[in-house]
C-alpha cells in the first residue's frame, strides 16, 4: 500500500533542487523531437528554458547552463560567444566522431549526453556539469588569492630590504616599521610597502636618488 507519507528530502537533495529550479538554461539544439523533449524535461524540472537553433547571435546573459549539440557544431562561434563567460557546459552527441570529441575538449564540457535522448540520465549530467562549474570557480578564486598573497609578500620582502638600506637597519627592524606604518593607517603591509617602492620609482623617474639599491626594481 502507498499509504505512508512521502519522506522528507535530504537537506543535501533539498539545496541540489532549489539550485536547479534557479538555473538558466540555454537549449542549443535542432528543433526536433529531441530538442522538444529535452526543453520539456527541463522545464518540468522547474528550470527557465530557452531553446534556439541555429545557434543565437550572443548567449542571453542570465544563462548559467547550456546544453548544446555539438555535432558538426561550428565551436569557434561558440567559443567566441563564451568568451569571459563561464556557464556550466553539456555536451550532447549522436556519435563519438573526431570532430565531436574535438569540441568537448575545445568547450571544457562538464558533461555529455549521447543520443537519442532519454529523460533518464539528464538529471545526473545537469547536476553534475553544474557541481563541476562550482568547483571549479571555487578553485579558480583560491588561485587568484593565493596568486596575490605571494604577489603581496614579494611586495613587502622588496619593501623591507629598501628600508632596511635607507635606514641602515636590520630587515627585522625593517619590517616592524613598515608593520607599525601599515597599522596606523589602517591598510594592508602590502599597501604600505607598494607606495613605499613606487615613491623609489617615482623620484628616480625625475632625476631624484635615494640612498641604497633595491633588490626587485632589476626584476
Amino acid at each position: 500500500m502507498n499509504g505512508q507519507p512521502d519522506r522528507p528530502k535530504p537537506p543535501v537533495m533539498r539545496r541540489v533542487l532549489d539550485d536547479l529550479r534557479h538555473a538558466r538554461v540555454l537549449v542549443l539544439h535542432p528543433r526536433d523531437e529531441d530538442g522538444a523533449m529535452l526543453t520539456a524535461h527541463l522545464k518540468r524540472l522547474g528550470c527557465s528554458v530557452t531553446a534556439t537553433w541555429p545557434l543565437p547571435a550572443a548567449v542571453p546573459p542570465d544563462t548559467d547552463t547550456i546544453f548544446v549539440q555539438v555535432d558538426n557544431l561550428p565551436r569557434e562561434t561558440l567559443s567566441a560567444m563564451l568568451q569571459d563567460r563561464n556557464p556550466a557546459i553539456i555536451a550532447i552527441m549522436t556519435y563519438e566522431t573526431p570532430t565531436a570529441l574535438q569540441a568537448i575538449m575545445d568547450l571544457n564540457v562538464h558533461g555529455v549526453i549521447s543520443k537519442p535522448l532519454r529523460p533518464f540520465g539528464i538529471l545526473a549530467q545537469f547536476v553534475l556539469a553544474r557541481y563541476r562549474r562550482g568547483y571549479e570557480g571555487r578553485l579558480s578564486g583560491k588561485i587568484q588569492k593565493l596568486e596575490e598573497t605571494m604577489k603581496g609578500r614579494r611586495l613587502v620582502e622588496r619593501a623591507v630590504k629598501l628600508m632596511a638600506e635607507l635606514r641602515s637597519i636590520s630587515d627585522d627592524e625593517a619590517y616592524r616599521t613598515l608593520h607599525e606604518q601599515a597599522t596606523a593607517r589602517r591598510v594592508s603591509l602590502a599597501s604600505v610597502a607598494g607606495a613605499l617602492l613606487e615613491a623609489k620609482t617615482t623620484l628616480s623617474g625625475i632625476g631624484l636618488s635615494i640612498s641604497g639599491n633595491d633588490p626587485g626594481s632589476a626584476k
